[in-house]
């Protein structure tokens, strides 16, 4: 059984990339979903795309490389954890990086990259970190 659905798509994520797969299939749901939209919008990922199938629909990631083969993410981690939550109002959530990576965050708008929830001024939970 599986405890956290977040953790378990960012590790599998986490292992295609580090093995150069050119994409990564898991079961789908809609914060799964919503946060593959974030990851191509920002250019991490190329592009999701969600099959539906019996019993379950499957999301498809396509990994973003480099044109010499270098990973576009080079770290992706959970923040917020089903033991220990983690949130942050618009005024806390500061840039990655220097802008370079991205925050991943459940607002009550829906799933946002840190900028946007900047832009919005709206805070939530931060599910993961991307860089």
């Amino acid at each position: 059984m599986m405890t956290d659905p977040i953790a378990d798509m960012l590790t599998r994520i986490r292992n295609s990339n580090s093995i150069c797969q050119p994409q990564v299939s898991m079961p789908a749901s809609k914060l799964r979903v919503a946060i593959a939209q974030v990851l191509t919008e920002e250019g991490f990922v190329a592009s999701y795309s969600v099959e539906p199938g019996t019993p379950g629909s499957t999301l498809t990631i396509e990994l973003k490389y480099g044109i010499e083969g270098e990973k576009v993410i080079r770290h992706i981690e959970r923040i917020s954890k089903p033991g220990c939550r983690v949130y942050a109002g618009a005024d806390e959530l500061k840039p990655v990086l220097r802008g370079q990576g991205i925050h991943v965050v459940s607002t009550p708008k829906g799933v946002l990259s840190d900028r946007k929830a900047r832009e919005m001024r709206v805070g939530g939970e931060v599910l993961a970190q991307v860089y």
